[in-house]
């Protein structure tokens, strides 16, 4: 049995578009609604800006990895030996169960198709997702 290598804090239902969000996104999502608290706020903006400092953004590299006709579904999910990064998840967490919405932490070996990969995170586009034509 192999140990698991990836891990991933999602919506526990899809979206509109039928993937599951990441936290980052739910928690964005209150935000630009308006429903987060001073506090909330206040940690969603110092805690976001630390992220983008700590780790690069995929999209900057490769502006075609979350391209939904090139990588349908892709999803980042942090590599399991990146403590540092998913031990500041429990403040978004917290911001999500104070509102009600559902995020679960999912683990896998191999969670899919690599799209691209650094030293704490990869996105994947998982096996069997839709392609650009709605096959499977």
């Amino acid at each position: 049995m192999r140990e698991v290598s990836h891990v991933r804090f999602q919506s526990t239902v899809r979206n509109a578009r039928g993937t599951y969000t990441g936290v980052f996104g739910l928690v964005n999502g209150l935000a630009r609604e308006g429903r987060l608290s001073a506090a909330q706020e206040r940690f969603r903006r110092l805690n976001n800006d630390w992220y983008n400092a700590a780790y690069l953004d995929p999209s900057d590299v490769d502006p075609s990895v979350y391209d939904r006709e090139v990588n349908p579904e892709a999803a980042a999910w942090f590599k399991s030996s990146a403590r540092h990064l998913i031990e500041r998840v429990d403040g978004y967490l917290e911001i999500l169960a104070a509102h009600g919405v559902g995020c679960r932490m999912v683990r896998a070996v191999d969670p899919g198709r690599v799209v691209y990969e650094d030293a704490d995170q990869v996105v994947v586009v998982p096996y069997g997702a839709c392609g650009a034509h709605g096959e499977r």
